[in-house]
């Protein structure tokens, strides 16, 4: 049996995405900044995918551009924030530890340009007080940037509640919603929400297109000039065809968002039920408060890697953690910033469900990944001495 099982990595793109694509490939191939008919009929297309987005965001089509995926869109608002904050002589940004790369290493780069990073610690389930963050605003603080929902260990974080405060403080609030966009109901407005980032191939859209909404009241700053393109915020020519497929595949699944939640909550708790019947194994993030469809398990006294690899050999197709970091050989900062020791989070496990996974698939990895995981320890040197005594377990 083949089971894909890494859809928090990439989503196969949905039957209407491709014939969207297909169409705008072949018939809207004018360019929408050209005057001539042909060239309006693709700024239309482009003004009805803004429309579309818009509605399931909750916010004016105006407030939305168009970027190559998610790690841009989170460079672009991260640093249009540091820009007016430095204008107003505010340099402190807060965020928090187990945030994406995309997040981080852009927050590094800034702090090489003088502004103070603060971020805040998750507990053992990966969860975020909203306290904390009130606690940590100060006078100088001029970005809060935290994650709608982790991209590892799927832990849900209270953003309404942090959209609040932020907005009583006057300080603008960013939040990458990569991995909740299409998996959870948003309403930036609702939510006071002033930047958010998403990126098409997480919800069955194409690969290399993403949306950055920006509240009207947030001034974005460039980082592509030479264009008038995307209201003069980020230029190069739109790539058409890309963006209404991202826009088809949108409005399919936030209109489905509470019937594929139904069907995946019960396979997500059912593989997590299976799972963590192998000895010495453990959860990662709420049982509850969690993403539909991701699964995070540590197998204590195996390699992660090892584990990839010959479950991919019996069809398995998973992760250890995200895919932006997995040809590094440190372990997961996610699972590092919960208290997971090192090699526990060598250990770790990503399945990540889809509407498209089957009851018989989840069956089928129940049976599979166990069997896995006994003939790593069987043939583990270091096991064998915890099961003789030498050694203590460390997940009991």
């Amino acid at each position: 049996m083949k089971v894909y099982a890494d859809n928090a990595a990439t989503t196969k793109m949905s039957p209407i995405a491709i014939k969207t694509m297909v169409k705008y490939m072949e018939n809207v191939y004018g360019n929408p900044s050209s005057l001539h008919s042909v060239g309006q009929e693709a700024a239309e297309a482009l003004s009805q995918a803004r429309e579309t987005i818009a509605k399931y965001l909750g916010c004016s089509p105006k407030e939305i551009y168009f970027t190559s995926g998610g790690s841009e869109a989170d460079n672009q608002a991260i640093i249009s924030a540091a820009e007016i904050g430095l204008r107003k002589g505010k340099k402190h940004i807060i965020s928090t530890a187990f945030e994406h790369h995309a997040v981080l290493h852009t927050l590094d780069r800034l702090s090489k340009k003088g502004f103070e990073i603060e971020l805040l610690p998750v507990d053992e389930n990966g969860m975020i007080k909203p306290e904390q963050v009130a606690d940590a605003i100060r006078e100088d603080t001029c970005l809060v940037t935290i994650m709608y929902a982790n991209n590892e260990i799927g832990t849900i974080l209270p953003i309404s509640e942090i959209g609040k405060i932020c907005r009583e403080n006057c300080v603008i609030f960013h939040t990458d919603a990569v991995q909740a966009a299409g998996h959870l109901h948003i309403d930036v407005e609702k939510e006071n929400i002033d930047l958010l980032s998403l990126s098409a191939h997480k919800f069955h859209g194409p690969k290399g297109i993403g949306v950055l909404y920006a509240r009207k009241s947030v001034p974005l700053t460039n980082l592509i000039d030479g264009g008038a393109q995307e209201r003069g915020k980020r230029a190069g020519t739109e790539n058409i065809p890309a963006i209404m497929s991202m826009a088809s595949a949108f409005e399919e699944v936030c209109e489905k968002i509470d019937s594929n939640s139904d069907y995946l909550i019960p396979l997500r708790n059912k593989l997590i039920d299976g799972l963590l019947k192998v000895p010495h194994s453990a959860l990662n993030g709420d049982k509850e408060n969690r993403l539909p469809g991701n699964v995070s398990i540590c197998f204590e006294g195996i390699e992660g890697e090892s584990l990839l690899l010959l479950l991919d050999a019996k069809g398995v197709s998973a992760s250890s953690g995200s895919a932006c970091t997995s040809g590094s050989l440190d372990p997961s900062h996610v699972l590092l910033s919960i208290g997971r020791p090192h090699e526990i989070a060598h250990g770790s496990l990503r399945l990540s469900l889809c509407e498209y996974n089957t009851e018989e698939e989840i069956d089928y990895m129940i049976e599979t990944v166990p069997q896995v995981v006994n003939y790593l320890r069987n043939i583990s040197p270091l096991w064998k001495d915890k099961e003789k005594g030498r050694k203590e377990y460390i997940l009991k």
